[in-house]
């Protein structure tokens, strides 16, 4: 099947690449660019066809944000980030929905989904306060999808939710300077006593049951798969991508580089650079592969009408953390054999090494935790826990 919008996709690569230095030394993508990318429906492929997207396989999507990736390692995260986020959207209550899509189909969602709110309960709804980091692509965004612990009477967390803000109701801080994916503008977003209508928030606990009110308008199998799978994919494919991007610069760089050192020679004669490169093909192909099956066998079966089992789930986690470890590997090797040619500021091996170490770090891409509840659910033991 042809993932149409990759198609479209393409013809930008060359131009994203080119900008990838800017957007690292400026820490932000350009409206342009993303008006761009907007033309080409990828921040649409996961939202529903009821109010313009494309509702498609979700493989075909993080197939995109791949090959964005590839070019620009920070335009690639937001694609991915910002893009996901109408799929959550989607598990709202319809009002909700309506509050984003019916002014503005275009309308783009951060997030930020640590629980650092504060929501007291008031008449229609909740008080939500708070300060939030790392919400990636929010100045491009006009909502933003908000982690909070609702209190009780005796001052007491009861729930962990997730919140529905439009962008009046909250202020963005500049914060985010880091040593990679630094185009991501992952800045902080406070809220301070802002109204938020009981329809504009979710139960983590409902979402992780594969629940929500918005399945009653979307009911199709993209909004029957589970959270813990959709959005921690995408927050491992534009590291996948951005290492995949990275290998097949590097062979077509080095092929015809000639040594100054070692005894000279052709760099692509030596035997532990090819071993490298060997090993950094196997370690992408693994991490992509295992990736798009676990995605795909959820896919298929949800389009069945088919109950997802619990293995399934526990062995996408498992093969998403995975892949990010892949990953870092491949660009380790890469990385270290490129020799001091990879340190020079800017250089595109550089600056793919900054950008898959840096987007390793975020919480879904966590390896023990998920490795430890796959190994749970392989020996028999209850599994509870809402990335899963």
């Amino acid at each position: 099947m042809t993932n149409e919008t990759l198609h479209s996709v393409r013809d930008l690569l060359p131009g994203i690449a080119d900008q990838a230095r800017v957007v690292d030394e400026t820490r932000r993508v350009s409206d342009d660019v993303i008006e761009d990318l907007q033309n080409t429906g990828v921040l649409r492929m996961l939202q529903p066809k009821r109010y313009g997207g494309s509702e498609i396989d979700p493989v075909e999507f993080y197939e995109v944000v791949r090959a964005i990736s590839g070019a620009c390692g920070s335009t690639g995260w937001i694609v991915s980030v910002l893009g996901v986020h109408p799929w959550h959207l989607a598990l709202f209550d319809q009002r909700a929905q309506e509050d984003v899509w019916g002014h503005n189909r275009l309308a783009l969602v951060s997030s930020a989904y640590a629980p650092m709110g504060q929501l007291l309960p008031v008449e229609g709804g909740y008080e939500l306060s708070g300060t939030w980091k790392f919400s990636s692509g929010c100045d491009h965004a006009s909502w933003a999808l908000l982690g909070a612990l609702q209190f009780g009477a005796e001052g007491r967390p009861v729930d962990f939710m997730t919140v529905l803000v439009p962008r009046a109701d909250y202020t963005i801080q500049d914060v985010w300077d880091v040593v990679g994916m630094r185009g991501t503008a992952s800045n902080e977003i406070t809220v301070t006593k802002a109204f938020v209508p009981e329809h504009r928030t979710i139960r983590n606990y409902e979402t992780a049951q594969l629940r929500g009110p918005g399945q009653k308008i979307n009911s199709g199998p993209l909004y029957r798969l589970p959270f813990a799978t959709i959005f921690t994919s995408a927050i491992a494919a534009p590291i996948v991508g951005v290492v995949a991007g990275c290998h097949e610069s590097y062979v077509g760089v080095m092929r015809e580089r000639v040594r100054l050192s070692l005894g000279g020679g052709r760099f692509a004669e030596d035997h532990v650079a090819q071993v490298s490169v060997a090993r950094a093909a196997s370690e992408i192909d693994a991490a992509t592969l295992q990736m798009d099956r676990n995605v795909r066998d959820m896919w298929d079966l949800a389009r069945a009408g088919e109950d997802l089992p619990m293995w399934m789930r526990l062995r996408a986690r498992r093969d998403q953390v995975r892949a990010t470890e892949r990953a870092l590997e491949a660009i380790d090797l890469l990385f270290k054999t490129a020799g001091g040619n990879s340190l020079t500021r800017g250089n595109p091996i550089e600056r793919a090494w900054r950008d898959a170490h840096a987007g390793s770090v975020h919480v879904a891409n966590e390896p023990e935790r998920a490795l430890a509840l796959y190994g749970r659910g392989a020996f028999g033991l209850p599994v509870e826990d809402n990335l899963v």
